[in-house]
């Protein structure tokens, strides 16, 4: 388990800031571009694992590098350059305190609120008699705050464009945007043989322009089934065979953890860290039709920042 990133701490020409997310650490070059570095930490619940899994960071910047390219005829991005596997240079934009997230089918936690007895997700009235897995028919728009620490809330449209966290004519891009951008996630999941379930969006401004920003329809912010046996398993009332990071949660659940107070993460083996590993390649060939090319990761953190310091001196 040596060979996973969970922490990179590096200094770079014009490095004004240094940001840990969940997931990403994020060096901000004089205002101008972000570094990002896609480490193997793995989050679920809003909880950051103890322990990191080996190519998972390649495998989400790969992902995200690829669909951003496919989707950049509907909104620009961020992107500039992918100087190593596990690293994206892009445009510094400031970041809209929202994600935008869209939901294909009543699944996850949207179903477990739903079980719980709510009629409604972010203002949006979800009707009566819906089953688990079941589609919406039309995608629906189902926004949250942007977390800092801790965990991410729940927001309506309205309640964004109130409280001015994103204007009135901005939301209605970005939902533009989202829908657009799920069509075409959809569109490409199902030339795969998948079905994009769910899936959020991040955006944020430069020079008044809105741009598409952090990842885009990877596993860890998307769900998705597989497209063959779905109708089947939904009409006998079985569970769906996905492909996403609910694996991770359904397994943290079956043991006792929900990221609540005084909960206390399940001991992560090395034979399970493995089996995590393998299934994130799994998501990467399936999601993108190619076979998995491992990095060298004998010296992973001097090859990524040999990598950046290349790229930033051109």
């Amino acid at each position: 388990m040596k060979n996973s990133i969970t922490e990179t701490n590096f200094n770079f020409p014009g490095q004004i800031s240094h940001y840990k997310g969940k997931v990403r650490d994020v060096y901000n070059i004089n205002n101008d571009y972000l570094v990002m570095v896609v480490s193997d930490r793995i989050s679920a619940f809003d909880v950051v694992l103890p322990k990191g899994i080996p190519y998972k960071g390649q495998v989400l910047n790969q992902i995200a590098a690829k669909f951003l390219d496919a989707t950049a005829d509907i909104v620009p991005n961020w992107k500039i350059a992918t100087p190593d596997p596990m690293v994206t240079v892009g445009k510094f934009c400031e970041p809209f305190q929202i994600e935008m997230i869209i939901r294909g089918y009543l699944t996850g936690s949207s179903w477990r609120s739903y079980k719980a007895g709510s009629r409604e997700i972010c203002g949006v009235k979800i009707p009566d008699g819906m089953r688990e897995h079941q589609s919406f028919g039309e995608p629906i728009v189902t926004p949250t705050t942007k977390a800092v620490d801790g965990h991410d809330e729940d927001i309506s449209k309205e309640e964004i464009i109130k409280q001015g966290i994103v204007s009135a004519e901005d939301y209605a891009m970005l939902e533009d945007y989202t829908r657009k951008l799920f069509q075409r996630g959809s569109e490409i999941a199902d030339k795969m043989g998948l079905i994009l379930v769910d899936t959020k969006y991040e955006f944020g401004k430069k020079d008044s322009k809105i741009y598409l920003i952090d990842e885009i329809h990877t596993p860890d912010s998307s769900r998705y089934f597989y497209k063959e046996g779905y109708a089947e398993r939904f009409l006998n009332g079985e569970n769906q065979k996905q492909l996403s990071k609910e694996f991770v949660r359904e397994w943290l659940m079956e043991n006792g953890f929900q990221g609540k107070d005084g909960q206390v993460v399940p001991e992560m083996t090395d034979e399970f860290i493995n089996s995590v590993s393998d299934r994130y390649i799994e998501l990467y060939e399936i999601i993108t039709g190619e076979k998995f090319q491992k990095s060298e990761i004998a010296d992973v953190e001097s090859r990524i920042e040999k990598n950046i310091f290349n790229f930033l001196k051109k």
